[in-house]
């Protein structure tokens, strides 16, 4: 794996370790112990601590990402570089082009195809974030809400999903649950990327056209001047505000 020098001016700790715990089974004369063997991703932060992520039963990084500072990570974890060439690596390449090979097929019109790889990812890793916006958005694109709904149920309880890494894919996914009706789904899906990120007037503007498109005037203006306190020249959140204001003052 690549490496990095950290202030001291030795390589940051990174690859794949492994951690041991004893486990008892049985109780009185019938007690013995099992030794059992995790693999971790592992990734020396700038503040010293290591972050350490859980690989899955198919050997890839998956889940919360913790963080242990270095004595205790010292003591209890041990590098594993061959398991990482041997088995990780492939896994996490072969993941990656999966959703490559499903995003390309997804842009161009194949969705079937891009289905077919979107599902092989997430047979690899349930929760990656990518292969589930890209699932999400190809049953959107063939008119499939109920199966959209599945994917945003799982995406919406994912913290992963509203980081920055993934704002592209985030946005469109957010715009298209907007598009296709579902405007609950949209609204419950910006709330909970504003409990990430308060501070986004775009965000604000997106709830605010959900809002609008469920009737929900009041709410709608709400969000707008949020939006506007955060930003006063967003100009597209100007021009609504001015529009639902007047329909509030027609009604």
């Amino acid at each position: 794996m690549a490496s990095a020098e950290n202030v001291s001016g030795r390589e940051k700790i990174q690859g794949v370790f492994s951690s041991q715990s004893v486990q008892k089974i049985g109780t009185g004369t019938t007690v013995r112990r099992t030794i059992s063997k995790m693999y971790w991703m592992v990734r020396e932060l700038d503040d010293g601590s290591v972050e350490v992520q859980a690989l899955n039963k198919s050997y890839v990084p998956a889940g919360p990402k913790s963080a242990v500072d270095m004595e205790e990570f010292l003591s209890k974890y041990s590098p594993e570089p061959e398991f990482y060439v041997s088995t990780v690596y492939p896994k996490i390449k072969e993941l990656g082009s999966s959703i490559e090979r499903g995003e390309k097929a997804r842009q161009a019109g194949a969705t079937y195809s891009a289905e077919f790889e979107f599902q092989n990812a997430l047979d690899v890793d349930e929760e990656n974030v990518k292969a589930n916006f890209g699932l999400g958005l190809t049953y959107m694109e063939r008119g499939e809400n109920t199966k959209a709904n599945d994917i945003f149920e799982r995406l919406v309880n994912l913290d992963a999903a509203f980081q920055t890494e993934h704002k592209h894919l985030f946005n469109e996914f957010g715009i298209n649950l907007r598009k296709s009706g579902m405007q609950d789904q949209a609204i419950e899906y910006y709330q909970r990327a504003l409990q990430m990120s308060s501070q986004d007037e775009n965000l604000h503007y997106n709830i605010a056209r959900a809002y609008f498109e469920k009737g929900m005037l009041e709410k709608c203006a709400d969000h707008l001047t949020k939006a506007l306190s955060l930003n006063k020249d967003h100009v597209e959140a100007q021009k609504f505000f001015d529009f639902v204001k007047k329909q509030l003052q027609g009604q």
